[in-house]
């Protein structure tokens, strides 16, 4: 399954950079001017770190295109829904999608079918951002550093458990790999979202758990909570005194990641256009500034890398949920 989904991507590859690349001479042609209210595909419910990255683009691409950006929320299926009504609507940049690490990556490994290709039906057009997890702790866990819970959950097998908000997403996938990597033994209790997770860690009825920094980083102020390091390869500008997980465990890494994409087959005027004012918006010091308060390390990539991140991605997730063991189907 994982080598089949490589494969497909690698072999859409080119054809996803030709397309992206023929947006290059954009001043050859002529600058598309949308006429008409835009949507962006959401494809989690209202109110989490997805939507309201989505409303934060979609508010300042709507006053520099000149035209409303609606926020269409369509969960259901991992994002799977969303990213299928995305990929067979009308390429001609009015129905875009954020995207993200789930639906354009973990998915395809993760459940047996899926009714899109996440390389060969879109085309990329700007990443928007890298996400964090955190390793959290209950503070009444005796531990104050990566490298003592190791100590700790190799002392105490099987006698850990962490929460997740269901089988394959980034808190699940990011403990297994770490318990993986470090070597140890952690029990794992899903929930039904990330809300509950938070609850039964402040409560004391879970130990540990890997959450999205922006669900989480209050009660870490608060000292409600223990963080011990980040998911990503490297520290997180939003707080550069904790160290990245990899400083302990080298080779580890769980980054999701999230961009605005378009159906397969996107003019090049549009891609071109929407790009320029995509790359413009996340660059704005305002927007870093509101994307980093909410857990979010702001990117901005052309097209051509965005394609070529998004290809690179399929392998390293599909690795990802073969050691979790992760299924949905």
């Amino acid at each position: 399954m994982y080598r089949r989904s490589f494969t497909q991507g690698l072999a859409a590859l080119p054809l996803m950079l030709a397309g992206v690349t023929a947006g290059r001479p954009a001043q050859a042609q002529a600058r598309w001017a949308p006429d008409k209210p835009l949507r962006i595909v959401v494809p989690f419910a209202p109110g989490g770190s997805t939507d309201v990255t989505a409303r934060l683009i979609a508010s300042a691409l709507a006053e520099r295109l000149g035209q409303t950006v609606v926020v269409d929320n369509r969960a259901g299926a991992g994002g799977n829904i969303a990213a299928e009504l995305v990929a067979r609507a009308e390429p001609d940049g009015y129905t875009l999608i954020l995207a993200t690490s789930s639906t354009h990556a973990t998915n395809a490994a993760l459940y047996k079918k899926i009714p899109f290709n996440p390389v060969r039906d879109f085309t990329p057009i700007s990443q928007i951002a890298f996400i964090p997890n955190l390793l959290v702790v209950n503070p009444e866990l005796p531990v104050n550093s990566v490298a003592e819970l190791v100590a700790y959950a190799k002392a105490k097998p099987g006698q850990l458990n962490y929460g997740s908000g269901g089988a394959g997403t980034s808190l699940h996938l990011a403990a297994a790999v770490f318990a993986h990597r470090a070597g140890i033994d952690m029990v794992h209790v899903p929930y039904r979202g990330g809300a509950p997770v938070a609850a039964d860690l402040l409560s004391g009825k879970l130990q540990l758990s890997f959450s999205p920094m922006v669900e989480v980083l209050q009660q870490v102020r608060a000292g409600k909570l223990r963080a011990l390091g980040v998911t990503t390869a490297r520290r997180s500008a939003l707080m550069p005194d904790l160290p990245a997980i990899a400083e302990v465990i080298p080779g580890y890494e769980v980054a999701l990641w999230n961009g605005i994409m378009g159906p397969a087959g996107l003019p090049a005027p549009v891609v071109a256009r929407l790009a320029a004012e995509l790359t413009a918006i996340i660059g704005s010091p305002e927007m870093r500034s509101r994307l980093a308060e909410q857990g979010s390390d702001p990117v901005g990539s052309t097209p051509q890398e965005f394609a070529a991140f998004v290809a690179a991605e399929q392998p390293k997730w599909a690795e990802l949920v073969r050691i979790s063991g992760a299924t949905v189907d």
